[in-house]
């Protein structure tokens, strides 16, 4: 075999050898998630106890339950029963004390990241109804017709 072969060969392997070696210095010891049997995780093990002390800003539908237990019910017998109630009200971190209300986004952009007709017959997304943003009311908000508490009904006008 010719030289033509074996220069290519040579620089690859050095390559791999550079990688080898960068990592080394680079990549912090207790980086990965060893103790489970896996080489490489996406966080550092002295990092997790500063992360535990980090409050978490969602507090899940459970929590929003005792307070507004009509509103859960309504939206646990609806389609929207799958969709957490901080999604469209916001992470509840501080609630009830600071904000006493959350803040609910009633942009029609939130309503559009589902409902916008996307044609994937494949997919669990294609079983959700769909829209054409353009001609279904376009410049209006969606809750101004639609309940997202009660997806089934439509507003009077």
């Amino acid at each position: 075999m010719g030289s033509h072969v074996f220069r290519p060969l040579w620089v690859a392997i050095a390559v791999i050898i550079l990688i080898f070696v960068v990592r080394y210095f680079m990549v912090p010891s207790d980086f990965g998630i060893q103790e489970r049997g896996f080489t490489y995780g996406f966080h550092r093990k002295s990092d997790e106890s500063e992360w535990a002390g980090i409050k978490a800003k969602y507090k899940g539908r459970d929590y929003c339950k005792s307070c507004h237990a009509e509103k859960y019910r309504s939206i646990m017998n609806s389609k929207h029963r799958i969709i957490q109630c901080e999604n469209c009200h916001g992470p509840a971190l501080n609630h009830p004390v600071n904000p006493p209300k959350l803040v609910i986004d009633r942009k029609r952009a939130l309503c559009l990241r589902c409902h916008t007709y996307l044609p994937y017959p494949g997919s669990q997304r294609s079983r959700i109804e769909g829209i054409d943003p353009a001609k279904h009311n376009p410049g209006i908000s969606c809750v101004e017709c639609h309940n997202p508490h009660k997806p089934d009904l439509e507003l009077a006008k």
